[in-house]
């Protein structure tokens, strides 16, 4: 425990699952509530695999993103301050979408919106242990089936 928990300053993870959990049944947040916090550094430029298995999703996906931009959460109406203790894990990360097989999310430039709870519960991707493998991850796949040879003047051979 921390000691900004410790003095009641910033939610304990207990305490953060209890709030999500309050959550509808079939909700995200509700989902959250039941997987452990595996990232507790700041995650942004980091590669984070979200956790998009069942019952998160209909069917497991891969989704891999880059966290790049944080909003934190609006305080509500006439409030300057968060009330005590401070929500751990609030706010959203906008991310990259840098290898997916969700036929909604695909690779290229897509951005999504992903909050920090979510990003917490990811797990984060060695990108130097993917490329040291001796077999070709669906992503190395894909990019190689879709280049094109040139034969010099900048037309495909």
């Amino acid at each position: 425990m921390s000691f900004l928990e410790r003095i009641g300053y910033l939610e304990t993870e207990g305490q953060e699952r209890a709030r999500l959990a309050q959550s509808p049944d079939g909700s995200t947040n509700h989902y959250l509530s039941t997987l452990p916090i595996t990232l507790a550094d700041w995650p942004q430029d980091l590669l984070v695999e979200l956790p998009w298995k069942p019952p998160r999703t209909t069917e497991a996906h891969r989704v891999v993103v880059v966290p790049l931009d944080y909003r934190p959460d609006s305080h509500p109406d006439r409030v300057d301050k968060e009330p005590l203790p401070r929500k751990r894990n609030s706010g959203a990360w906008s991310c990259a979408v840098v290898s997916s097989d969700h036929p909604s999310y695909p690779v290229g430039g897509y951005r999504i919106v992903v909050s920090a709870a979510e990003i917490a519960r990811g797990r984060r991707v060695d990108l130097a242990g993917i490329l040291a493998s001796p077999k070709p991850t669906p992503a190395m796949t894909t990019c190689k089936s879709t280049a094109v040879r040139s034969n010099g003047g900048g037309t495909p051979s």
